[in-house]
């Protein structure tokens, strides 16, 4: 399902092309590169989506410390773990906003080779399964805070599928970079 986002999303922007786009396409060496500036946009709007799905999962988070406010042993009990793993989140959103787009202009610092798109994609479809499992923790833990349930092993969950996704664009960004 991810995938079929990933590529309806690519389709969606290289499918918008107006009359005018149509002529400058047929100036040699232009068509490559209004491609490129699609598929930048695509990145960009990737990259936009999967931190909004981040953001409303960490507004989610609120509820559990809320809930676990009730309770003032809870509270105390869970709030240095749950908060750490909030700033993680927190984190994670920045990087996703903040990150080098898939494919780098002519002038920008950072180039991407075209070989190397097909993997940036593959990461980026799978940070958007790392928010659905993020989100999935988030829901779990605001369900044991609710119910009394296993909340440490709730929040130990949710900081595993936040390491993960950082892991996960880390990578992404070796390959940006070609640092390993």
């Amino acid at each position: 399902m991810m995938k079929d986002y990933v590529s309806d999303l690519y389709e969606k922007i290289t499918g918008e092309s107006t009359g005018l786009g149509k002529l400058l396409s047929k100036i040699p060496g232009l068509d490559g590169y209004m491609e490129r500036s699609r598929r930048r946009e695509a990145d960009q709007l990737l990259r936009e989506t999967i931190s909004a799905r981040l953001e409303e999962t960490r507004l989610q988070l609120g509820n559990v410390h809320h809930e676990l406010s009730r309770d003032i042993i809870k509270a105390m009990d869970f709030a240095e773990p749950l908060g750490r793993a909030d700033t993680r989140l927190m984190g994670l959103i920045g990087k996703i906003k903040d990150a080098p787009q898939g494919y780098a202009g002519f002038f920008d610092a950072v180039k991407v080779k075209e070989e190397d798109l097909a993997q940036l994609y593959a990461f980026d479809e799978g940070m958007l399964n790392h928010a659905d499992q993020i989100a999935a923790s988030v829901a779990a833990l605001e369900k044991a805070a609710m119910d009394d349930g296993d909340i440490g092993g709730g929040i130990r969950d949710l900081t595993t599928a936040v390491q993960e996704a950082n892991e996960t664009f880390a990578s992404r960004n070796e390959v940006l970079t070609g640092v390993e």
